[in-house]
């Protein structure tokens, strides 16, 4: 079987054509926003390399406008699986922009639906944390923080323990004000920018902090904090936090 998609976005952010380019068409600014570090060699015939949890995906670039047009995509698998990107930018009056975007692919196999839920749900959070970031950070560079987690056996007690941990009765809706601290750093506050079925993402002063339902199960932190961070000690300080919290 299979499923053959086609997801569609309009995007209106503060920010200029230039600034929209930075952040779709260059490996760092794709970093900032997206998930894991990302590598890109320019131009038609270029490529867009993600690393990622063990995964290192390459996408071949088709179409390279600059401050205009952007589109890249995975080579099919054997078993017909591909994604594929565009991104088309409108520059408008007053330095905003509309960028619209493309996702299209094949998922492959009976159990398609499931992943394509994953993928839905992740999508929104990282276009609107694509949003977030040229609406408040343009132009600066963070580094990302990637950990995972315990297994999960119950999502629904995973939310709830989240919400508390964030100063809330609930599990963490968009629009929340929280609080959160860690065992190393002091208590950080922000606003919840996007909470769906399957991921929040929370924004600081100097911080997306984001919590993702892994496909296989795990809790996974995908942060991305600006400033002068070490991200290994990062990488130690949520992982300790991620199994106080998360522990069965």
């Amino acid at each position: 079987m299979g499923h053959e998609f086609e997801i569609t976005d309009r995007l209106e952010v503060d920010a200029t054509p230039e600034q929209v380019w930075d952040a779709i068409a260059t490996g760092p600014g794709i970093t900032s926003w997206f998930m894991g570090r990302n590598e890109v060699d320019g131009g038609v015939g270029g490529t867009v390399k993600t690393a990622f949890g063990g995964y290192e995906p390459t996408s071949a670039i088709t179409s390279w406008d600059p401050l205009e047009r952007l589109v890249y995509g995975t080579e099919p698998a054997p078993d017909g699986r591909f994604v594929a990107y565009e991104f088309l930018i409108e520059g408008r009056s007053g330095g905003s922009t509309v960028l619209r975007t493309v996702t299209s692919g094949f998922l492959p196999g009976d159990d398609w639906e499931d992943e394509f839920e994953a993928m839905t749900a992740g999508g929104e959070l990282f276009l609107r944390t694509l949003v977030e970031y040229l609406n408040r950070f343009a132009g600066r560079k963070a580094v990302p923080v990637t950990v995972f987690g315990p297994m999960i056996g119950d999502w629904d007690s995973a939310w709830l323990k989240l919400g508390r941990e964030l100063g809330l009765a609930g599990r963490p809706e968009t629009g929340d004000r929280v609080r959160l601290s860690t065992d190393s750093v002091s208590t950080v506050e922000g606003e919840v920018y996007l909470a769906n079925a399957q991921t929040v993402g929370i924004r600081t002063s100097d911080a997306f902090l984001r919590f993702v339902r892994g496909f296989a199960g795990p809790m996974v932190a995908m942060h991305h904090l600006f400033g002068d961070v070490d991200p290994v000690e990062q990488d130690g300080i949520w992982a300790g936090w991620l199994g106080r919290v998360f522990k069965s």
